[in-house]
C-alpha cells in the first residue's frame, strides 16, 4: 500500500480531486459537507492500475486548521500538491509548502484542478516558481478538471510514477505508530486510526503508549478490509484491547515495547523561514504530535528544545516549529541527539553549538556520545544510532580514547587503594566500579587488561605483584611469634598487642598470610594452633572436660572456651549428652 497526502489552498478542490479519483468522500463530518470545506483529516482509497492498493489522506486547507493539515502531512512520505487554476497560487499554498519543505517532504505530483475555468499552464508555472528553493521543486505537474473528468487518467498516471519511485520502508523497523483518530465502537471497544509509517503490525502484537501502559492489537482493518498483518507503508485501523479512547488522543505514539527513547531535551539543526528572531515558547509538530516546546538558540542554526511532555524521538527526524500566537511555521528542523550533554559551564552553548555544526551523520553522534562515556548499545539503537566496531563488554560501547581515559583512572585509582590499604590483597572489582562511574562491573576486568593490572579472585593488583605484609608489620608479627613460640596456647594479652601496635585491621591482615589463628576476636595463637591443639587433646581419655582441655594445653578458660568452639565449628570435636567433648576421629 502506498500513503499519499493533499496540500494546497483552502477550496482549490483536493477533497473533490480524491474523490473523483477514488470514488469516496473523504469529508467525514457533517460540518465539513454542510460547509464545503475540510476542517479535519479525511481518508479515501482505491487501488490504481500499476500502483496497487492507493490511500489518500486529504488534509484542511483552511488557515485556521494549520495544525490539522500538519497532523495529516507529518507521517506521510508523499504529496498531491493541488492549486486552482482559475485561482493560482494563495496564502495557505504558501503556507502549506513551507511546512513541507520543513519537513523535507521532496515527494509528491503538482496537480492543477479546475482546469476547466483558467489558464492551468500559467498555474503551473507559478506554483513551480513558488516552488523552485524548496525540497518540492521541479515537481511533475498535470492539470485536471475533476468535474469533467478530464486529466484524472494523467493524475492516475503520474501516481503510478510517483508511488514507484518511494523508497521501501523497512517491514522489521520498530513500529512508531502516532494516532490521527480514535473511537470506540460498540462491542468491538476503542480504535485507533493511523498512517503506519514503517515496521509491521499483526494481531495480538503489543504496543505502549508513552505513559508505559501496554495495549494489545485484537484486530486489524486496512482499507476497510480486516487483515492479520500489515507492513508499512499503510493506512492502518487497529482495535486494542486494555485502552479507553481518550488514552490515544490525536499525537499519542504507540510503539514498539523496549525500542524507543522517550526524549524531554533534544539539540536540533534548525532551518529558519525568515530572519526574524523565534519567540522562546514554540509548537513542536511531529507525526501527529503538536507539542509546546522552549527553544534555546544554539548559535544561527542549531537549538535546544526543551517539550512540554516527552516524545519518542530518534536522531533524523523532521519536524516543524510553529509559533500559535502568530499562526505561522518559524521553521523546520532535523533531530540531531535526543540525550544531550547538560549545559552548566560558562560558555557550554557556544561550545555545544560549535559540536552540534560537526555533526554531519548519525556516525558523528554516536561518536560524540561514546566520547563522553559508556552507553549500551540497545540504548543508542532506541536513539536512531548505530554502533560502530565492536563492543567493550556484553552491550557496552565507547570510544577508544575515553576507554584509554577509563584505563587510566583505573590504574591510579588502584596505586591509591593500595597506598591508602597497605594490609589489604587488592582494589575490589565493586569498589573499582564505584570509582569510576562504571554502569556495570563486568566492564572491569576488561579494563584492568588495557589499564594493565591483574584481575584475579574479584581483586585488581599491579603485574607480578607479590602480596606481603608492610614492613613495620611485619617486625610486630615476628616479635608477636616470638612470644608465642615457647608457649603456643596463651594466647598475648590487649596490652601487649597494643604496646605491638596490632589492631583488628592488622592481625586480620596477618591472618590472611597465615602469619596468624585468630580463634576469636583479641585472641590469636600461631597459625597451626588448631593442629597442636588436637594433638594434646588425642591423647586425653576421651570424653573430656573443658578443664581436662584447659590443663593439658597450658592455657586459661579465655583461650581454651573459644579454641574448642573452633575446633567443634569445624567438625573436629563433639560435644557429647554430659557436657564433655571428644574428638571425633582420635586416629
Amino acid at each position: 500500500m502506498h500513503v499519499i497526502a493533499t496540500a494546497g489552498h483552502v477550496d482549490h478542490g483536493k477533497s473533490t480531486l480524491v474523490a473523483a479519483l477514488t470514488g469516496m468522500d473523504p469529508d467525514r463530518l457533517a460540518e465539513e459537507r454542510r460547509r464545503g470545506l475540510t476542517i479535519d483529516l479525511g481518508f479515501a482509497w482505491t487501488t490504481l492500475p500499476g500502483a496497487g492498493e492507493v490511500a489518500f489522506v486529504d488534509v484542511p486547507g483552511h488557515e485556521k486548521f494549520v495544525a490539522n493539515m500538519l497532523a495529516g502531512v507529518g507521517p506521510v512520505p508523499a504529496v498531491l500538491f493541488v492549486v486552482a487554476a482559475d485561482e493560482g497560487w494563495m496564502p495557505q499554498s504558501a503556507e502549506h509548502l513551507e511546512a513541507l519543505d520543513a519537513l523535507g517532504v521532496s515527494r509528491g505530483v503538482l496537480v492543477v484542478t479546475r482546469a476547466d475555468l483558467g489558464d492551468a499552464a500559467a498555474a503551473i508555472e507559478e506554483a513551480h516558481e513558488w516552488m523552485a528553493e524548496s525540497s518540492l521543486r521541479d515537481l511533475p505537474a498535470v492539470a485536471v478538471s475533476p468535474v469533467t473528468g478530464e486529466g484524472l487518467d494523467d493524475v492516475r498516471a503520474a501516481i503510478t510514477d510517483l508511488v514507484s519511485g518511494l523508497p521501501t520502508p523497512d517491514p522489521a523497523a520498530p513500529v512508531r505508530l502516532w494516532a490521527d483518530r480514535s473511537f470506540s465502537i460498540r462491542g468491538a471497544g476503542t480504535v485507533v486510526t493511523a498512517t503506519l509509517g514503517a515496521g509491521t503490525v499483526e494481531t495480538g502484537d503489543e504496543l505502549l503508549n508513552t505513559e508505559g501502559r501496554v495495549v494489545k492489537v485484537r484486530g486489524i482493518e486496512a482499507l476497510g478490509e480486516h487483515r492479520d498483518r500489515v507492513t508499512a507503508t499503510a493506512r492502518v485501523a487497529l482495535n486494542l484491547r486494555g485502552v479507553d479512547r481518550d488514552d490515544v488522543p490525536r499525537g499519542l505514539p504507540l510503539l514498539t515495547p523496549g525500542a524507543w527513547r522517550m526524549a524531554e531535551s533534544v539539540d536540533v539543526e534548525l532551518r529558519h523561514t525568515s530572519s526574524e528572531a523565534p519567540p522562546e515558547r514554540l509548537v513542536l509538530h511531529i507525526g501527529t504530535a503538536a507539542v509546546p516546546c522552549r527553544l534555546r538558540p544554539l548559535g544561527p542554526a542549531h537549538g535546544r528544545l526543551r517539550l512540554d511532555r516527552p516524545l519518542p524521538l530518534r536522531h533524523g527526524d523532521r519536524a516543524v516549529l510553529r509559533d500559535p500566537g502568530r499562526r505561522r511555521i518559524t521553521a523546520g528542523l532535523l533531530v540531531l541527539d535526543v540525550d544531550p550533554p547538560p549545559l552548566t559551564r560558562r560558555g557550554a552553548a557556544r561550545t555545544r553549538a560549535a559540536e552540534l555544526a560537526g555533526l554531519r551523520t548519525a556516525d558523528d553522534v554516536t561518536a560524540a556520545h561514546l566520547c563522553r562515556g559508556l552507553r549500551r548499545g540497545a540504548d543508542l539503537a532506541a536513539m536512531g544510532l548505530p554502533t560502530p566496531g565492536a563492543a567493550r563488554h556484553g552491550d557496552w560501547w565507547t570510544g577508544d580514547e575515553r576507554w584509554a581515559e577509563y584505563a587510566a583512572e583505573l590504574a591510579e585509582a588502584e596505586r591509591r587503594h593500595r597506598a591508602a590499604h597497605p594490609l589489604e590483597p587488592g582494589l575490589p572489582v565493586a569498589a573499582a566500579a564505584r570509582r569510576l562511574g562504571l554502569p556495570d562491573p563486568a566492564l572491569v576486568p576488561e579494563l584492568a587488561a588495557a589499564a594493565g593490572l591483574d584481575c584475579a579472585g574479584g581483586l585488581l593488583t599491579p603485574p607480578g605483584h607479590v602480596p606481603g605484609l608492610p614492613d613495620a608489620l611485619d617486625e610486630a608479627i615476628r616479635k608477636l611469634e616470638g612470644d608465642l613460640a615457647a608457649d603456643p596456647f596463651v594466647a598475648p594479652s590487649a596490652d601487649r598487642l597494643a604496646e605491638l601496635g596490632l589492631g583488628t585491621a592488622e592481625l586480620a591482615a596477618a591472618e590472611r598470610f597465615g602469619r596468624l589463628l585468630r580463634v576469636a576476636p583479641g585472641i590469636v595463637l600461631p597459625p597451626d594452633a588448631d593442629r597442636r591443639a588436637l594433638d594434646v587433646l588425642a591423647a586425653l581419655p576421651q570424653p573430656f572436660t573443658l578443664s581436662d582441655a584447659r590443663q593439658a594445653m597450658g592455657t586459661t578458660r579465655r583461650v581454651a572456651v573459644p579454641l574448642l568452639e573452633l575446633l567443634a565449628a569445624r567438625g573436629l570435636t563433639r560435644r557429647t549428652e554430659d557436657d564433655r567433648h571428644r574428638l571425633r576421629d582420635p586416629k
